[in-house]
């Protein structure tokens, strides 16, 4: 059940301009396993700085951007064939409008990806979805009928294991009712480059370092420094329980005692 290997690939941003035409002093390469956050007023343009890496822009964007990948232009194929695309995409909205269930969608994608040995892979993508959602649902459960956060979940299981693609972009998922650390976890572990855009200082916190826009342009990279590692596990403990607590809710249980301590 082995899928190509991309360990190894970096892509390069070269900077444009902002909305305004002043320049982009950036020449930012991204390793495997790396996780970038984007941040910034909504509107600031967030949104295309994704969309440039997406369409893997040589300054024929609105931005002017240039994106590299392991150093290099890359050819026409790369940038346009579906079966070569080098980014995967996950939303705050999904919708799915299939008739099938969760096992025939991903049956679907593995055999899309000629992978041997399936049932195993199938069975870890429902399993860690299932642990990503907090709300259970079952192999044969229609597709259709999936939460927002279910459906998140499942798509970034199959992403992290089907998904050939070695770059995942993520756009604003705070709200999907998952396990977003895990979530990262999970990507990261599959060495793939991570570039979220966020309001969520968990989220921007997790980044390796974090991406500011201004006025469509990328205003400052910031490294993420010791003393926010140590507000991260704050906050991180913090949202556990909030996490928790919004379980118990929707399993019907009594919130009686918070318990931050």
């Amino acid at each position: 059940m082995k899928l190509e290997d991309e360990k190894g690939f970096d892509i390069t941003i070269i900077g444009g301009h902002d909305k305004d035409g002043n320049p982009e002093d950036l020449n930012l390469t991204i390793y495997s396993g790396e996780v970038v956050s984007i941040v910034g007023p909504t509107g600031s343009g967030k949104s295309q700085l994704l969309g440039d890496i997406e369409w893997m822009a040589q300054k024929d964007t609105p931005t002017g951007r240039k994106v590299l990948i392991n150093g290099q232009v890359p050819d026409v194929e790369k940038r346009f064939d579906i079966d070569s695309k080098l980014v995967a995409q996950l939303s705050q909205n999904m919708n799915f409008v299939m008739d099938v269930t969760v096992k025939e969608f991903v049956e679907i994608h593995a055999s899309s990806r000629k992978i041997e040995d399936s049932e195993e892979i199938i069975e870890a993508i429902i399993t860690q979805a299932n642990q990503l959602a907090g709300e259970e649902f079952l192999e044969d459960t229609p597709i259709t009928s999936l939460s927002g956060g279910q459906s998140r979940a499942l798509m970034i299981a199959d992403t992290a294991y089907l998904s050939k693609s070695p770059i995942v972009l993520i756009d604003e998922i705070e709200n999907a009712g998952i396990d977003r650390k895990s979530a990262l976890d999970l990507l990261v572990k599959r060495e793939k480059i991570i570039l979220m855009a966020t309001h969520d200082p968990i989220l921007a916190l997790m980044g390796d370092k974090r991406l500011v826009i201004k006025n469509g342009g990328i205003n400052k990279i910031i490294e993420s420094t010791a003393a926010e590692r140590k507000n991260l596990v704050l906050l991180e403990k913090l949202d556990k329980k909030l996490l928790m607590m919004r379980n118990k809710l929707r399993n019907g249980e009594i919130i009686d005692c918070i318990g931050w301590e």
